[in-house]
């Protein structure tokens, strides 16, 4: 593997992917500021990276992604691992009643998404990247629709990606978890078959391995926790308005 980007240094479940991977690489940490990071730097070269580099990465700052991108390649080389891992839980309820904020949500949870996940793709000439999915994409609801609707966009967005790199030697893994314990939601109550940053990772670099065993990256959808999907399904079928009053 040559270059690691990480595009959103300070995630949970992005930090424990770099962990994973980190023996021998070359690895670019992109946050909203540096200040703050030097735990995570510190552990990365603990785990045997050969290099850390901190970007600065303002996601919604559309006109400096291709400059982020760029300055990544200078410093790790050729990327083969690339990892879309920011993002907002934003407040489902202020969204409602602050159109703004509702626009925020959209644009880091999807619009940068794309964005950053169009100009990875453009620029890699094989190995992985990463975009996380979510069952809160899976089928609206009225506790947390506006992130909701993020994830189901970006999730059909990785799909029609995922047929454009079919056939060349980078491969779209699309990670779809459940509610992630972490960072993100700390104080809420954890939903059914609830996940931690180390499971999502487990489960991604899992998905790294077994290619570089066969010798090829292939594009892939994976539930996180297997269970969901079965949930997943069974969501599809419950009435609309029993579904309207399902807790976030």
């Amino acid at each position: 593997m040559a270059g690691v980007l990480i595009l959103g240094g300070r995630s949970d479940i992005g930090g424990e992917i770099a962990r994973r991977v980190a023996p021998g690489q070359d690895i670019v940490l992109a946050a909203r500021g540096t200040h703050g990071m030097e735990g995570v730097e510190g552990r990365l070269r603990a785990a045997g990276a050969r290099s850390v580099h901190l970007l600065d990465f303002d996601a919604a700052d559309f006109p400096s992604h291709t400059g982020v991108v760029e300055r990544a390649i200078e410093l790790a080389g050729p990327l083969e691992l690339a990892v879309v891992a920011f993002g907002i839980l934003g407040d489902q309820q202020r969204a409602e009643r602050d159109a703004s904020h509702a626009v925020d949500i959209a644009t880091i949870d999807y619009a940068a998404q794309i964005s950053l996940l169009t100009l990875v793709s453009q620029r890699m000439h094989r190995g992985h990247i990463v975009a996380f999915s979510s069952i809160a994409g899976w089928r609206a609801r009225r506790a947390n629709y506006v992130y909701g609707s993020t994830k189901a966009g970006l999730d059909a967005f990785c799909q029609g990606l995922a047929d454009k790199l079919h056939g060349s030697q980078v491969g779209l893994i699309t990670a779809r978890p459940g509610f992630v314990i972490g960072s993100m939601t700390e104080g809420m109550k954890p939903a059914p078959l609830s996940v931690r940053p180390a499971d999502v990772a487990e489960a991604v670099v899992g998905c790294i391995a077994r290619d570089a065993r066969r010798g090829k990256p292939r594009s892939r959808t994976v539930w996180i926790p297997r269970a969901l999907q079965c949930l997943a399904w069974v969501m599809r079928l419950v009435p609309r308005p029993i579904w309207r009053h399902m807790p976030r």
